[in-house]
């Protein structure tokens, strides 16, 4: 028998911007079907107009650009399975909604709202299902004619699935195993609503996924529920023979792991939950994203492929061609992956490290830009240099207490390194380093440091320690932490030589010079 040919589909709805959990569901779905030479579909799943906000798909589509994971066919793409977009295949879901009525696995709902809420009240807990369909206002209580009558006028109706109760439905999960779960729990969906002549959910991910001949089905633990209902409308359809694999991955957990991580959580702690800036249309709140944040997106990638996934070694470091090859759901966790967003700062800043100064200077430019800051490419890449290994200050979202990390991102880099383009102007005594630094006779030796330098013709690294080392040495002066608050004003910053090399010559004897009037007078 011939192998069925590998084919995975990811299908957002664009009801707002795609969430950090939706990003790894189709993260894992492309490592799965590039481990397997499969294809990836890219389906939107609009059904529910409703809901549909402005803007949501094209940001999804922007967003999958970014991270680097391509598709291979769907909206915006084609294929011969399309149209891709739910909403554009509505005369195909009528097709099947009118096989399930034939078949006897669907009826007709008349049921109006004001109905359901009422016997909602009469009931408590209260399920559509085989216990209670006989009460309601349907096709399976009411005489064919009343039926036709009630089409004939109009009026508004819903398509629910029969379910037969007593029956145990087997769900085979990649990484659950087998889940079992009695009929009688269950309701009977609405299929399809007349209102909109659209299906919802339940029916219209079948149908795709069946005619789109998908054979696995990769989604977040959530959809788990449904899993029972698309397994008897598959039975149904009398589809058992095509009905896709299904694996259903952990649940991203909140970073003290309780509960499922929302959007909430990343505004206490200041992290985003998005692939990228989301400007609501209809509030104009804006959220934030991991690209504009600064996260590189292989950083990303990596970090979201080890939460749920484990491959076996103690690597953290991921290429995607590694990722690929490694991949194997069966080694997806069943349990909740807490989400470590201090681990998303460290693999950003792995990333980060990995990359040339060059090849981070145009970031670098475009932030100098937004402080007022204008300055070549060139010059970014020597201050990157000189910079991107010191650590930053941080206020952690738990304890609200300061710590230090590495340099993780570009924007990271403007306090450590504003000296650089702006001369300090004044000075704080109350400062510990320059209170310890600053003493007596260190604007006299600051002026003798000057008169060595005033020697130095070409400002070199080089040239300066040929000079400047030797008067150390006869003098037995120390001057480096004084010349450090002459040239940055504070304690921080790279090696001296290399700082003033990078000011040169006249902008560093200036600062100089303004440091001893300014700390000599104060003094």
């Amino acid at each position: 028998m011939e192998a069925r040919k590998i084919r995975v589909r990811f299908a957002p709805s664009p009801t707002g911007p795609l969430h950090i959990g939706g990003v790894r569901t189709a993260l894992y779905n492309y490592l799965f079907a590039r481990k397997h030479g499969g294809k990836m579909i890219f389906r939107i799943e609009d059904t529910d107009s409703t809901r549909f906000v402005p803007g949501a798909e094209e940001y999804i589509i922007e967003s999958f650009r970014w991270l680097g994971i391509d598709f291979d066919e769907g909206v915006g793409i084609g294929g011969e399975y399309g149209p891709y977009r739910q909403s554009e295949r509505r005369d195909i879901y009528k097709q099947y909604v009118d096989i399930l009525l034939d078949n006897g696995s669907a009826y007709l709902a008349f049921d109006t709202p004001e109905e359901l809420t009422a016997k909602r009240a009469e009931l408590p807990n209260f399920q559509y299902d085989a216990s209670t369909r006989m009460q309601m206002r349907n096709s399976l209580t009411l005489q064919q004619d009343e039926v036709e009558k009630l089409l004939a006028a109009g009026a508004q109706y819903v398509v629910r699935f029969k379910i037969e109760p007593g029956q145990d439905v087997h769900v085979r999960d990649i990484i659950r195993g087998d889940v079992v779960v009695n009929s009688t729990v269950l309701d009977d969906k609405v299929l399809y609503k007349s209102a909109d002549q659209l299906p919802t959910y339940h029916l219209a991910n079948i149908v795709d996924d069946h005619l789109m001949e998908v054979s696995h089905v990769i989604r977040g633990e959530e959809w788990l529920p449904s899993a029972p209902l698309h397994v008897l409308l598959y039975k149904a359809f009398g589809w058992e023979d095509t009905m896709p694999a299904f694996a259903h991955l952990p649940l991203l957990l909140k970073p003290d792991g309780k509960g499922k991580l929302s959007k909430r959580d990343g505004d206490k702690l200041g992290f985003p939950v998005f692939p990228l800036e989301w400007h609501d249309p209809e509030t104009g709140n804006v959220s934030s994203g991991y690209r504009e944040s600064g996260y590189l997106p292989e950083a990303v990638i990596n970090f979201l492929a080890l939460l749920g996934w484990n491959p076996g070694t103690e690597q953290e470091l991921f290429t995607m061609h590694e990722l690929i090859e490694l991949f194997d759901l069966s080694r997806c966790s069943k349990a909740g992956a807490r989400f470590d967003y201090m681990k998303g700062w460290w693999f950003n800043r792995e990333y980060l490290l990995q990359k040339t100064n060059e090849e981070l200077a145009p970031d670098f430019v475009a932030l100098l830009a937004a402080n007022g800051v204008t300055t070549t490419a060139d010059r970014a890449a020597q201050v990157i240099g000189m910079m991107k290994q010191k650590v930053v200050e941080y206020v952690d979202g738990q304890s609200k207490q300061v710590k230090k990390r590495g340099v993780s991102f570009i924007n990271d880099l403007w306090p450590l390194t504003d000296f650089f383009f702006i001369a300090p102007e004044t000075f704080d005594r109350d400062d510990k380093f320059i209170r310890k630094n600053w003493t007596g006779n260190t604007a006299s030796e600051m002026t003798l440091l000057a008169e060595q330098l005033e020697k130095v013709e070409d400002f070199s690294v080089e040239s300066m320690k040929a000079i400047v080392d030797p008067w150390v040495e006869e003098t037995g002066i120390r001057p480096w932490n004084a010349w450090r608050i002459c040239l940055v004003g504070k304690g921080q910053g790279p090696d001296m030589y290399e700082l003033a090399a990078f000011l040169g010559k006249d902008e560093t004897l200036c600062r100089m010079r303004h440091a001893i009037k300014t700390l000599d007078i104060e003094h």
